[in-house]
């Protein structure tokens, strides 16, 4: 697998919240959700893109946006339109004063906003957990990505058009693999611009030392492994193979080992029933209590609280998607 592949081998949308929002001049929308990742393909008109920090981006008819979370950011008509409705975690939607709104902007399947037939029309896909992405992939990310018509002419777009607002059995996972597939390609246009400065996650996949450690992590994080037992597999020195590690990939390996580890427990405490005590074996932690303590450490809350509170956001996520607030 060669470097940009693996670093694209991530997204896997598990029910995302994708929504046709459809507004008519002046209009501005704040969002808050703390998604880790959202992709914007502006179908028609003009719109302004407000990161919480750095300047606005305009956007016009073709054009794409990524935004990274948890950092919140403003879509608008115009730079200096004050917000009308706020998106919160959870999907929850309010004006700017903190009513709900009830569901007054509904406008049918995935359709929300002024008009189904607004001047300016948004197509939006949201990533609701970071597992979702993969940590990796979200690390080599700049808050705000564009790529605007004239380079990113992607034969996804018409197709994500049609397909977000039918009603159809199986749609939804139709939707989670087209947005999948638009951000791929979108990110791989991203990264192939003259001016791209590959990041060092991104850069230490493709060094052949550097590279086969992060391999060897990836496919088999469960296994004891060592900086000594990594260096052996790469032919190098253990000294050798920590100081190019940590200068690539920005963290020693048993660091990087962690995150991945810890990663894989929050995906398989949010998609399956199994025991903490098979996690732990699964992603390579001797028992449930040191995964609880390193899980904790890194999260902030228990691995039962992090179950608790992405069952219950999954639970939502069906209204969510069809355009309910």
């Amino acid at each position: 697998m060669d470097a940009l592949a693996a670093l694209l081998a991530g997204p896997r949308a598990r029910g995302a919240f994708m929504i046709r929002a459809c507004f008519d001049p002046p209009w501005a929308v704040r969002v808050a959700d703390r998604a880790p990742l959202t992709v914007m393909v502006l179908a028609r008109g003009d719109a302004w893109i407000t990161p919480e920090t750095g300047e606005p981006v305009r956007l016009t008819a073709g054009d794409l946006a990524i935004a990274r979370g948890p950092d919140p950011y403003t879509c608008a008509d115009d730079p200096g339109t004050a917000p009308q409705a706020l998106i919160l975690p959870g999907g929850r939607c309010r004006y700017p004063d903190g009513r709900p709104l009830n569901g007054s902007m509904d406008l049918g399947v995935r359709t929300w906003g002024d008009r189904a037939d607004g001047s300016a029309v948004l197509l939006i896909g949201t990533y609701q957990w970071p597992g979702e992405i993969g940590a990796g992939l979200l690390d080599t990310l700049p808050p705000l990505i564009t790529l605007t018509a004239g380079v990113w002419d992607c034969p996804l777009t018409p197709l994500l058009a049609e397909e977000i607002t039918r009603d159809a059995p199986g749609q939804e996972v139709v939707l989670d693999r087209l947005l999948d597939l638009l951000v791929i390609a979108a990110l791989r246009a991203w990264f192939a611009r003259p001016e791209a400065e590959p990041p060092g996650w991104y850069r230490a996949l493709g060094d052949p030392v550097v590279g086969r450690a992060l391999r060897l992590l990836q496919d088999d994080p469960a296994h004891p492994w060592t900086v000594a037992a990594l260096a052996a597999k790469c032919g190098v020195s253990r000294a050798g193979l920590a100081r190019r590690f940590t200068e690539l990939v920005g963290e020693p390996p048993m660091s990087h080992l962690t995150g991945r580890r810890l990663a894989l427990a929050a995906d398989r405490l949010r998609e399956t029933d199994d025991t903490l005590e098979a996690i732990a074996r699964h992603v390579g932690y001797g028992s449930a209590f040191a995964l609880s303590s390193a899980f904790k450490r890194v999260y902030g809350v228990s691995p039962q609280e992090h179950r608790a509170r992405t069952r219950a956001g999954q639970e939502r996520a069906p209204g969510r998607a069809q355009g309910r607030a």
